[in-house]
């Protein structure tokens, strides 16, 4: 478990799979900014076998209720590898510092942990609440890249966010 301040990161097992298809499902729980996809089990063990490269956690407070999740994984794009992330809360947990946390929590660990020079998020221009998490745990904005995903029916920007390991520097919540 990586334990931060607020909320702690534990790793999802097969066996939690079904509280992340419930979330999943959930327009509530994907916002506006998702794209509306209905997962089964099926399809999210499929996903979590063949993650080779990445990691699914559960967002918990001190308390250990699940409020959400955050993930990584290795994308291939432009001949490169980047690590990525993505993550969500419960709507009614979110506005509380929790999501930055997390993310916080997660860069640590990866520049602890791996040989990477860059974390990657896309996220869509119109989510504000996104783009401060990301701010207050350190990322930058580089740009937006123009309709680079289909979600809800129409092409949609994204605005690309990232955190190089000179830019980190130190762990910001987990210890060395």
């Amino acid at each position: 478990m990586l334990e931060g301040r607020t909320v702690n990161l534990r790793i999802i097992e097969k066996e939690d799979l079904l509280i992340l298809k419930e979330w999943l499902n959930d327009f509530k729980f994907i916002s506006e900014y998702e794209p509306v996809t209905q997962e089964t089990i099926a399809d999210l063990e499929k996903e979590y076998d063949s993650l080779t490269v990445g990691q699914w956690f559960f967002v918990e407070k001190k308390d250990g209720k699940k409020i959400g999740y955050i993930a990584h994984w290795v994308a291939h794009a432009h001949g490169s590898d980047l690590t990525e992330l993505g993550y969500s809360l419960v709507p009614n947990e979110r506005g509380r510092g929790y999501g930055s946390e997390a993310i916080k929590i997660i860069v640590d660990y990866l520049f602890l942990s791996k040989d990477i020079v860059r974390i990657h998020v896309d996220t869509d221009p119109m989510n504000i609440a996104s783009q401060r998490a990301l701010e207050k745990a350190g990322f930058k904005r580089e740009g937006i890249l123009r309709k680079a995903f289909f979600c809800r029916g129409e092409w949609k920007d994204t605005a690309v966010y990232s955190i190089l390991r000179e830019e980190w520097k130190e762990p910001k919540i987990l210890k060395k």
